[in-house]
């Protein structure tokens, strides 16, 4: 299976890869299209970190670069899951802002972005899958279950020796007492 997992994350990552350098070389094509989301998110950023640019051209490069090498990582498969997640988090801005199907008045214009759109809900899915594979290994909460329940196993193994053999010392210091001598 990981063959197939591998081409799949390739696949997957390639349109990040390749739309994150498109987009960062030239961000002012995207630009009027991003400037409504970015002005609600600006005063955000603001208040998070002040000394972070909130400027449209910037912020469209700063979700080009995540995207490119969030998409580099998935497809190499070095942390997937995360760059998955990463992934997932930066297509929500840049769906809702590229593709506003229900804004459109023009028919044809209405289902480009439509169709856009739920492509973009498809990758979505699909970096939700690749967030959620653990590549046939234990997850991180089977893991923890498992550990825990170890280590009550252990713990109460430890607690009937030590009965036990709080039991057998007080009858060996009970015979001892009995015995003459």
């Amino acid at each position: 299976m990981k063959p197939v997992r591998s081409l799949a994350r390739v696949m997957l990552s390639g349109i990040f890869v390749v739309s994150g350098v498109r987009n960062f070389q030239h961000p002012e094509r995207l630009v009027p299209t991003a400037q409504p989301i970015t002005d609600r998110v600006a005063p955000l950023i603001s208040n998070v970190a002040p000394q972070l640019p909130t400027d449209t051209t910037t912020l469209v490069r700063a979700n080009s670069a995540v995207q490119f090498a969030a998409g580099l990582l998935l497809a190499t498969g070095r942390f997937s899951r995360p760059a998955a997640l990463v992934l997932a988090g930066t297509l929500v801005p840049v769906t809702i802002a590229g593709h506003p199907f229900w804004k459109n008045d023009d028919p044809m214009a209405r289902t480009n972005n439509q169709i856009h759109f739920l492509k973009n809900l498809g990758l979505f899915g699909g970096l939700l899958l690749a967030a959620a594979d653990t590549e046939g290994k234990p997850g991180l909460r089977w893991r923890a279950g498992h550990r825990i329940g170890h280590s009550r196993r252990s713990v109460t193994r430890a607690v009937r020796t030590a009965r036990r053999e709080a039991r057998i010392a007080a009858l060996s210091a009970s015979t001892a007492r009995r015995l003459p001598g």
